[in-house]
């Protein structure tokens, strides 16, 4: 039985909107007339400017900088969506901010996650979309359909081309993981470009910040590819990429990263390091004014378009890895 409304139709709020315009275009749709604006005092203002009645709903929004402006303007619209008689609502987010309060490290802490995922079933969504979670275990917070898709066979296919597979010699390079707990995705990227594995062992000494401490692994003479799935200050990349090069004596430090939340300085601490290209999927808008040369970003919005439309046609979208 199919459970999808009588046709697509795909909006957005303000998070990335060359994004969703993205989308459509691969879609063969026009973007959803809505205008999402605030009121005086800072209140969201959702105003959806075309009939939804009985159609399956698409609503890209990423939970990006601004987090909580952005997170509002998420459930508002989908709240307007649910009440106008949407068939179907699908939160598709390609950045899902708040996930890495995913757990209590320490007695009395909330786990924002569990509370955003909350919200977001409340307001009415049907099912989410999603790219790269900081935490898998995150799609277990939510009681309705999470499909969450994976970002590194598009760093696969961009590395084996950049460094062209038929001729470099697998041994001259390797993937390292910036710290313990992205040893797993690193692991399975190095496996696709067939590299072997390093570990940057690092100390947190709060958050945001972090000091190098060991590397695990042969990076010597190597060209190195750091792996991660955010880039927020950027402080733990540079420190990594700066122990690799100076402890490690590697020849070479890249990075790639889905998320490139990019807060602060990070732009410009980037452009100071040792890395020679930072890639970022666009799922996150470049930061506004930046006109430096490393920090470059690989498009997914065709990857978002084909999962929507296996969305909307009940097929199976873990077949698109």
């Amino acid at each position: 039985m199919i459970a999808h409304g009588k046709e697509i139709k795909v909006f957005t709020a303000n998070a990335n909107v060359p994004f969703a315009k993205g989308i459509c275009a691969e879609l063969g749709l026009d973007l959803g007339d809505s205008t999402v604006t605030a009121f005086a005092d800072g209140e969201v203002s959702v105003s959806i400017n075309e009939s939804v009645r009985g159609c399956d709903v698409f609503v890209v929004q990423s939970t990006c900088k601004p987090v909580n402006n952005n997170l509002m303007e998420l459930l508002i619209m989908i709240d307007a969506f649910r009440r106008a008689s949407a068939g179907r609502i699908t939160a598709v987010i390609p950045y899902f901010g708040y996930a890495r309060q995913d757990r209590k490290a320490k007695g009395r802490d909330p786990i924002s996650a569990k509370l955003v995922a909350n919200l977001i079933t409340r307001a009415g969504a049907d099912r989410v979309l999603t790219m790269d979670l900081h935490a898998a275990q995150i799609q277990g917070f939510f009681d309705i359909p999470v499909d969450n898709m994976l970002g590194n066979p598009l760093f696969t296919r961009y590395y084996m081309s950049k460094f062209d597979e038929k001729l470099f010699n697998h041994d001259e390079f390797c993937v390292v993981s910036p710290d313990v707990g992205s040893v797993a995705r690193s692991r399975t990227f190095a496996a696709k470009v067939h590299m072997g594995l390093a570990i940057v062992d690092k100390r947190r000494q709060r958050a945001n910040m972090c000091e190098v401490m060991n590397i695990i692994g042969d990076v010597e003479g190597k060209t190195c590819i750091l792996f991660d799935d955010i880039v927020d200050t950027a402080g733990s990349l540079c420190n990594a990429a700066e122990a690799i090069k100076t402890i490690g004596k590697a020849k070479a430090v890249y990075a790639c990263a889905s998320h490139g939340v990019l807060s602060g300085n990070a732009t410009q601490r980037i452009e100071d390091s040792c890395i020679e290209e930072l890639m970022v999927l666009n799922t996150i808008p470049m930061p506004a004014g930046y006109t430096g040369g490393k920090i470059k970003q690989l498009d997914v919005a065709p990857l978002f378009a084909k999962a929507i439309n296996r969305v909307y046609t009940e097929t199976s979208i873990s077949s698109l890895f």
